[in-house]
């Protein structure tokens, strides 16, 4: 069985069932979400029943924990409309498959885990087990001064992982398809009119459906 780690969907269930129908079913493939299931696209719902029909594995995103967030439209910090919006489409059911999903998956290797998927980042350095939550939700880049930040600086902190384990993640649609000996990044913005992507493994091959519109404007 090969798998296939798919990049950030954001609600384009369009685009990923023609990444499905490429890659192939999963009943006989092992499907990896990198998160950001749900958020900003057209079928968030769509996307996660998908999953959940599928049995196919996904971390959490940031847009995923935001829209679990957003359950209480009053809470603190105040959730975005297009997180209440999304988390009012889902069902019980639905919401508590999306809070079960785990910060990071692990893909077994011959000697300990090959791949390691999450959706912003690994901050270098720091063991996985002593890793901050809001880095693996949000780390986009090391500043010149070697902190961490979900922000566009410095350098991106894949650039910086020296690995093993070989880390795949999202999130990062400004800088698109990244690719460093020891990390792939494959959020190419499907939701803002680029593409969908996924890494398949063993191969390493890529494969990527174009968006079929631009969805939404490019915001964090």
């Amino acid at each position: 069985m090969h798998t296939v780690i798919v990049g950030d969907v954001h609600g384009c269930l369009d685009e990923l069932l023609a990444l499905v129908e490429r890659c192939g079913d999963p009943k006989s493939t092992r499907y990896v979400m990198v998160g950001d299931l749900v958020a900003k696209g057209p079928d968030s719902k769509g996307v996660v029943a998908w999953a959940r029909a599928s049995g196919v594995e996904a971390v959490l995103g940031n847009h995923d924990a935001a829209v679990l967030h957003a359950r209480n439209p009053l809470a603190e910090p105040r959730p975005r409309p297009h997180h209440v919006e999304v988390a009012a489409t889902l069902d019980r059911d639905e919401l508590a498959w999306l809070e079960d999903r785990p910060l990071w998956i692990a893909l077994d290797g011959d000697d300990g885990p090959s791949h390691l998927v999450v959706h912003g980042g690994v901050v270098p350095g720091v063991p996985l087990e002593a890793q901050e939550r809001k880095y693996l939700l949000n780390l986009r880049s090391i500043t010149a001064d070697g902190a961490p930040t979900k922000k566009i600086e410095g350098q991106p902190w894949a650039s910086l992982w020296t690995g093993p384990p070989h880390v795949v993640f999202g999130h990062d649609a400004v800088r698109g398809l990244q690719r460093h000996p020891w990390a792939t990044g494959l959020d190419t913005g499907c939701v803002y009119g680029g593409a969908l992507t996924a890494l398949v493994l063993p191969t390493g091959d890529l494969v990527s459906i174009p968006a079929r519109r631009n969805y939404a404007p490019v915001t964090p």
